[in-house]
C-alpha cells in the first residue's frame, strides 16, 4: 500500500475533516490502471518502475488557487537498485512522463500529480566492493597469454569441475557448449604436457567467470574436486551444481542445481547463466558467429531466458541476426513456424526494450519509427 505523507507545502499537518482527498488515497488504483496502459503500448521500462517501485505519496505539496483550490501532491517511487541504475541517465524523462500520464489516467477532480520522484531502495548491507569485480585483494595475477591459452580470446568462462572417471562425457560437454559462447576448462584436456599442472589449474579458478560442478557418483571421494569447490565459492563467481547420479551435499548444497542428464546439462547451464552480463554478451557472440542453419535453431531456444537487456546488447543482438543469413532463414529466430520453433526474436525484443520492431523488405529487423 502507498505511504502517505499529510504535510501541506507549508509543513503544517492538514486534517483529514478539512480535506477529502481521494488522488493519494486511491493512488494503488491509478497505478493499476497505468500499467496496465503501458503494457498495451509496449512501454516495458516504464511498466517495470512502477509495478516494482514502493509507493510514497506526499499530500498537497503544491497548490493552484484558479477557480478554487486545487491540490497538487508529490508521488515518490522507491526503486530496486537494478532498475534505478538503468533510468539513472534519463531520469528526468522518466519522472515527467509518469507524472503526464497518471494525470491523464485519473478521474480526481481538483487534485494532480505535481512531481514523481524516482529514487533508488536501500540495499542490505553487502560487498558492493567484491561485486564490482574490480577489487585486486586476494586476486592472483594473470597474464594474457595465459588467458588465451586456457580459455580462448572469446566465451563465457566456465570452470567445469568432475571426476576423471567422466572425462570423456566432460569433454563432449565441453564442446557442447561452445555453440552458446562458453568457453569450458576441463583440466584433463586443456592443460599441456609442458605446463606444471596444478599451476595451471590456478590460473583457471583465478580467471574463470563462472564454476560448474558435475556431481556424478564418487565425486566427492576426490580431493581435488571438494578444493576447486572450495575455491569458487571464496571467489564469489556463479557457482552450479549438476546433479548426474549424486546429490549436492556441504557447501555445494548452497548452490543453485540442475537435476538433468548428460544430453540436456549444456542448455540447463546456459538457462541459469543467461542473466550474467558477459554471458549475454557471449551469447550474442555466438549467434553473430554461428555457420550452420541446424545451429541457430538450438541458439534461438534461450531466447526466453533473457531477462534484461542493455540498450547496446540489444543493437548488438539485432546486429548480429541482421549480418548472419544463417541465423535470419533460421525458424527459432525469424519465427516463421512458431508452433514448432517459437515466434522469433522480434516479440522478445519487444517484450525487452520500449522498442517495437518489425521486419524490412530485406528480411532485416529494422525499429518501427
Amino acid at each position: 500500500m502507498a505511504e502517505v505523507d499529510k504535510r501541506g507545502s507549508e509543513g503544517k499537518d492538514m486534517s483529514e475533516n478539512e480535506y477529502q482527498l481521494q488522488l493519494s488515497r486511491n493512488i494503488e488504483h491509478y497505478l493499476a490502471v497505468l500499467s496496465k496502459l503501458y503494457a498495451n503500448d509496449g512501454q516495458n521500462e516504464l511498466q517495470e518502475i512502477i509495478v516494482n517501485s514502493q509507493i510514497r505519496v506526499r499530500e498537497g505539496c503544491g497548490y493552484e488557487n484558479i477557480g478554487g483550490i486545487t491540490y497538487g501532491h508529490a508521488l515518490y517511487l522507491v526503486m530496486p537498485e537494478i532498475l534505478y541504475i538503468s533510468a539513472a541517465k534519463k531520469k528526468d524523462k522518466l519522472q515527467k512522463q509518469i507524472r503526464d500520464d497518471l494525470n491523464k489516467a485519473h478521474n480526481v477532480q481538483d487534485e494532480f500529480i505535481e512531481n514523481v520522484f524516482l529514487e533508488m531502495e536501500f540495499a542490505e548491507e553487502r560487498d558492493w566492493r567484491k561485486e564490482s569485480g574490480k577489487l585486486l585483494a586476494g586476486k592472483r595475477a594473470i597474464l594474457p597469454e595465459a588467458v588465451n591459452r586456457i580459455w580462448g580470446k572469446d566465451g563465457y568462462r566456465l570452470f567445469l569441475s568432475h571426476k576423471t572417471e567422466v572425462k570423456k562425457e566432460t569433454a563432449e560437454l565441453k564442446e557442447k557448449l561452445k555453440l552458446f559462447g562458453i568457453s569450458g576448462f576441463v583440466a584433463h584436456e586443456d592443460i599441456r604436457p609442458n605446463k606444471e599442472w596444478q599451476n595451471e589449474i590456478e590460473n583457471a579458478l583465478f580467471s574463470m567467470d563462472a564454476f560448474g560442478v558435475l556431481m556424478t557418483e564418487n565425486f566427492h571421494d576426490s580431493d581435488w574436486t571438494d578444493q576447486e569447490v572450495g575455491f569458487a565459492f571464496g571467489q564469489g563467481v556463479p557457482v552450479i551444481s549438476i546433479k548426474l547420479g549424486k546429490d549436492p551435499y556441504g557447501f555445494i548444497g548452497k548452490f543453485q542445481a540442475i537435476s538433468c542428464s548428460w544430453d540436456t546439462v549444456a542448455k540447463e547451464i546456459v538457462k541459469i547463466l543467461m542473466p550474467h552480463d558477459r554471458m549475454l554478451n557471449a551469447y550474442i557472440e555466438a549467434i553473430r558467429g554461428c555457420r550452420e542453419y541446424d545451429d541457430a535453431n538450438p541458439l534461438s531456444e534461450l531466447l526466453p531466458f533473457i531477462k534484461r537487456i542493455s540498450n547496446q546488447q540489444a543493437s548488438n543482438l539485432i546486429s548480429a541476426f541482421n549480418k548472419n543469413v544463417q541465423v535470419r532463414d533460421s525458424y527459432g529466430f525469424n519465427g516463421k513456424y512458431s508452433g514448432l520453433y517459437g515466434a522469433g526474436l522480434i516479440p522478445h525484443l519487444c517484450r525487452l526494450t520500449d522498442k517495437r520492431y518489425r521486419f524490412s523488405r530485406s528480411r532485416e529487423i529494422e525499429v518501427i519509427p
